[in-house]
C-alpha cells in the first residue's frame, strides 16, 4: 500500500459511522436499508458513507435479486499497519535534502575558515558540529589523549570541552588504551 493510499485509508476510517458500517459488514454482507436500519442512520446517509469505503476499496457491491449488497474487503485490512511504517515515504529524498540543507546551514554559521567559532548552546546543533570534527579522526584507529587535544585544538581552544561532548554523544569511546571513533 502506497502512503498515499494509506493516508486516504486513515483518513476514511476516522469516521465512527463508517468504522461501524464496516464492522457490520464484517459479520455478513448486507444492503444499505438493512444497515441504516441496524445503525439508526438514513438510507442516503449509509449510502454516502458506503460510497466513501469503496473509493478506499473497504467494500465491494454485487448485485442479487433487487438488492445491492455491500460486502467487506478483506484483502485492503489484511495489511499490518507496521508495513505500511516501514515502507518507503515519498518524501524521504525531499526530507534527506531537508537535513542536508539544515546540517550546511549550522556549519557554515559556526565555522569560519576551517575554525569552530562557539560551541552551540542547542544540543542538535552541538551533534551536527561535533560530527564535523569527528571527520578528523581516523575509523579504528587508537588514539593518546594528547593526540585527540591536538586534533581538536584545530578545530577550538576548548579541546576538553569539545572531547567531553564528543564522548558523552557517543562519537567517541576511550578506555585505558585511548580514544578511538564509535562507528555510526
Amino acid at each position: 500500500m502506497t502512503e498515499e493510499n494509506a493516508i486516504r485509508m486513515f483518513k476514511c476510517l476516522a469516521d465512527k459511522s463508517r468504522l461501524q458500517i464496516l464492522k457490520s459488514l464484517a459479520v455478513e454482507d448486507m444492503y444499505v436499508e438493512l444497515l441504516a436500519e441496524r445503525l439508526n442512520l438514513t438510507p442516503a446517509t449509509i449510502s454516502f458513507h458506503l460510497r466513501k469505503l469503496s473509493e478506499i476499496d473497504a467494500v465491494k457491491s454485487y448485485k442479487t435479486q433487487y438488492y445491492t449488497m455491500y460486502s467487506l474487503c478483506q484483502d485492503t485490512f489484511a495489511v499490518k499497519i507496521l508495513d505500511i511504517l516501514k515502507e518507503q515515504s515519498d518524501e524521504a529524498d525531499l526530507q534527506e535534502k531537508r537535513e542536508q540543507a539544515y546540517r550546511k546551514k549550522v556549519i557554515d554559521a559556526f565555522f569560519e575558515y576551517g575554525k569552530l567559532k562557539s560551541i552551540p548552546a542547542q544540543r542538535k546543533k552541538e551533534r551536527i558540529v561535533l560530527e564535523e570534527i569527528a571527520k578528523a579522526f581516523q575509523p579504528g584507529r587508537i588514539y593518546s589523549e594528547r593526540e585527540v587535544n591536538i586534533l581538536i585544538a584545530d578545530f577550538h581552544d576548548d579541546f576538553c570541552t569539545i572531547r567531553r561532548d564528543m564522548i558523552s554523544e557517543r562519537l567517541m569511546d576511550r578506555d585505558e588504551r585511548g580514544y578511538w571513533l564509535i562507528p555510526q
